[in-house]
């Protein structure tokens, strides 16, 4: 059939179903009143930036009638006045410039809104309104209206007024100010100029050099200072000793230097080490900080939950509020907060989000219901059995055995060598001072000095940092998202992958769908697919998806029951989907999930819906089976265990109906066995597994709204990648092994001249920061290099 896009948000309409106003296609009635209100207020130009790119507004249906409750709308509220309240809300559908431009424009929708701005990295938008002129809620319903619904959730509430830690910043700041103006005042120096000027106003900017070296010394450095007295109050050796001895050396030398009038010291090149070193960790830093990698089950909870009082008024209160005893309301969709007694007759709950099954769960009046579990249908009612801080979801999450982590393999390349090379450097420097001492006083401290400074292992600290910062922003933007540049390493060190099946290798976006049964007409298929229209089931939508596009129908008598299935009158023919029971078939003894159909009481077969498994499975698990050894380790049932064997390599243990505790167990076993094992998975129940493996990864659909705790989360749409990935973080490890070998030679060349006395402070100085530039510049090209020559030999595999 002639089909167009719809003019806002590019779905497409047939002809007979689409609106047409103002010469312009629409899909629905919505689309075409978010189009109104633009033209309207004059913000049209929101179609000049992107074509099609808005989305179609949603019906909420009170969902935010919890924002009525002040108490609740207070704890979102980032800063609240009498004349002025701002917010941050998320907003998943933040994707385009228009986006953008719409967004910081509210004021001309709302004329309570002050001004609004956009964080698109983070998909928020940052409004400051009049609350005497308008409300939360009223700004969050109009939002919805024009297609850019918020995702509020119990961690909003929870965490309040948060700020940020920009001291690193501010280090970095002061480190640049005494850098550069310390550089700027030393060519006089460097040149060696004898001019009057100089000679009168030498001494003046030799005390202005120290002046500015001090906050550089005493606030910019005092990191390194305080890990170094931790290291040695611990009794360990890291990298962070020997940086802080040779910024404390170069500042007394120098110091020394100016006292007694021998020149201006080394203070340009310790006000440089100290910069490179913060940019280094500044660069680490940002590469991951706008993921948050330790949320829990408070990130996906909903903010406020209906409570049932006397005479059946309904209040929306805050889900911390509850008490045991009390009576609530759960709505179709909405997350069941806490355990509790079922009141209702009968629903269905699905459980994927705590076990991993895809099949949802019968309950009936008189039973338990868990939290966690997300209701499918009709409205029901509940008494709570436990405050939300009890419930099972949460002692689940909390429980110590899931916290665990075995922290012994977790030690950086970087302190691996720092074991060694800072007693080695450290030996170095005093044998050679206690050799020189005898001979010649003056040429001791400088050998001393000299050996610090030209070994100080700035470059060598600098190579993982950089190295694994750089590969974290490479896997950054091919949406693996990694906790810390330590992941890495282990990625490097994994020699067994453990899949979970549900949710992991198989997508809950899409399914096999095939039909068993008598052939169905063209008319017969347009009844189903009228039929499914009115449905919110999740199979209902999914099947609807899948039919061809039909002619639209009006559809009499629609009824849908829960856990049964949805029947209707279409041209006088009574059409029945869902069970096998409530269609009048009796006989079926299928495990796999079907609708089954009949038209007039006459069964016509089943829609059977076989799990989808990810694009490019197979080629993974061979490319992967070459160097790994795999498992698959799942709560599901073993139903597809034949076809999983098919599609696996030979050999592959398949390990079905595993509780959260067994999978954990067994992680640890293997580990016991020697393996370094790296988990993949999703759900509540994988949090044990991840936290245990030796590295964790969460597959997501969206990495914005839940993960468990675990070492990173990898886009859904990116699976195909984690072979890529691997062989990425072993480049990773090369190229630092490399830089490390560069290093060392420099370092050992440069020692035998300092300890021969050949070496000058200066001369050392000034060779250290070009060692550091060097070795930043090989780490950052050979990992580009190497991300290069491994994203085109995976497409051309």
């Amino acid at each position: 059939m002639d089909t167009h896009s719809c003019f806002h948000c590019g779905l497409e309409v047939i002809k007979k179903e689409e609106i047409v106003f103002d010469g312009k296609s629409f899909c629905c009635k919505g689309c075409q009143t978010v189009y109104e209100i633009f033209t309207d207020n004059g913000l049209s130009s929101y179609y000049d930036f992107e074509k099609m790119p808005g989305a179609s507004p949603q019906a909420v249906n009170g969902k935010y009638d919890f924002l009525d409750n002040e108490k609740i709308a207070a704890k979102l509220l980032e800063f609240e006045d009498e004349g002025t309240s701002i917010v941050s809300l998320y907003i998943p559908h933040i994707h385009c410039s228009s986006c953008i431009w719409i967004l910081e424009n509210l004021h001309r929708l709302h004329r309570g809104i002050g001004s609004s701005q956009v964080n698109f990295s983070e998909k928020k938008v940052r409004i400051i309104f009049n609350p005497k002129e308008t409300t939360l809620k009223d700004i969050v319903l109009m939002l919805c209206t024009i297609g850019y619904e918020p995702y509020i959730s119990l961690e909003n509430y929870e965490k309040g007024k948060t700020a940020s830690d920009r001291s690193l910043i501010y280090k970095l700041g002061v480190a640049f100010f005494c850098f550069g103006n310390i550089m700027l005042l030393s060519f006089p120096e460097y040149f060696e100029t004898e001019e009057f000027w100089l000679d009168q106003y030498r001494g003046f900017f030799r005390w202005l050099i120290f002046a500015l070296s001090l906050p550089s010394f005493l606030y910019s450095a005092s990191g390194y200072y305080v890990s170094a007295y931790k290291s040695i109050r611990n009794g360990m050796f890291n990298i962070d000793i020997p940086i802080a001895l040779g910024i404390i050396v170069m500042f007394i030398r120098s110091t020394v230097d100016i006292v007694l009038g021998y020149g201006q010291g080394f203070f340009d090149s310790l006000t440089a080490l100290v910069f490179f070193m913060l940019v280094g960790r500044l660069f680490q830093q940002k590469t991951y900080s706008f993921l948050s990698f330790e949320r829990d089950f408070k990130s996906y909870f909903p903010i406020a939950v209906t409570q049932i009082k006397a005479q059946q008024e309904e209040v929306s209160v805050p889900v911390y509020d509850i008490q045991k005893g009390d009576r609530l309301l759960i709505r179709n969709q909405e997350l069941i907060p806490v355990d509790g007694i079922l009141i209702s007759n009968d629903c269905q709950i699905d459980y994927s989000f705590v076990t991993g099954e895809a099949d949802p769960i019968h309950k009936k009046s008189g039973d338990k219901v868990f939290a966690g579990g997300r209701l499918l249908g009709q409205v029901i009612e509940m008494e709570v059995l436990s405050s939300v801080s009890q419930s099972y979801l949460t002692q689940l999450w909390s429980n110590d055995i899931f916290q665990k982590k075995n922290e012994s393999h977790r030690r950086s390349i970087t302190d691996a060598i720092s074991r060694y090379f800072t007693p080695a450097l450290l030996l170095i420097a005093f044998l050679g001072f206690s050799y020189w001492i005898f001979i010649d006083a003056n040429t001791a401290f400088n050998v001393f000095t000299a050996v610090l400074i030209v070994a100080c292992p700035c470059a060598l600290a600098l190579t993982a940092p950089f190295t694994l910062g750089n590969v974290l922003r490479i896997m950054g933007r091919q949406k693996l998202y990694l906790k810390n540049a330590g992941v890495i390493e282990q990625l490097a060190k994994a020699d067994m992958i453990v899949f979970d099946k549900t949710g992991t290798i198989t997508t809950s976006k899409a399914s096999d769908i095939s039909f068993k049964g008598k052939p169905l007409s063209a008319v017969e298929l347009s009844y189903i697919k009228n039929l499914l229209r009115g449905s919110n089931h999740p199979l209902s939508r999914r099947l609807y998806d899948f039919l061809p596009v039909a002619e639209l129908r009006i559809v009499h008598g629609f009824e849908e029951i829960t856990g049964k299935g949805i029947e209707g009158i279409i041209d006088g023919n009574c059409i029945k989907l869902g069970a096998a029971a409530y269609v009048g078939y009796e006989t079926s003894k299928t495990t796999q999930t079907a609708v089954h159909i009949a038209i007039n009481n006459d069964y016509k077969g089943s829609y059977v819906f076989d799990n989808q498994y990810r694009k490019g499975l197979e080629q993974l698990f061979n490319s992967l089976s070459k160097n790994y050894d795999i498992k698959i380790l799942s709560g599901d049932n073993d139903g597809e265990r034949e076809q999983l064997e098919q599609m696996l390599p030979k050999g592959t243990e398949l390990l079905f109906n595993q509780k959260p505790e067994q999978k954990l167990e067994a992680i640890r076993k293997w580990q016991e066995t020697g393996h370094n094992v790296m988990m993949i998975g999703d759900g509540l129940n994988d949090a044990g597994a991840l936290a245990q493996s030796n590295v964790g990864i969460s597959i997501s659909e969206n990495v914005n709204v839940f993960s468990p705790a675990c070492d990173g989360i990898l886009d859904a749409t990116e699976f195909s990648k984690i072979a890529y990935f691997l062989k990425l973080s072993k480049k990773a490890i090369t190229t630092i092994k490399m830089s490390f070998t560069l290093s060392l030679l420099y370092n050992v060349v440069g020692l035998g001249f300092a300890v021969s006395g050949k070496l000058s402070p200066l001369v050392a100085a000034i060779i250290m920061p070009l060692s550091t530039v060097t070795i930043i510049s090989f780490v950052t090209l050979a990992s580009n290099y190497y991300a290069q020559k491994l994203k085109s030999k995976t497409g051309r595999a």
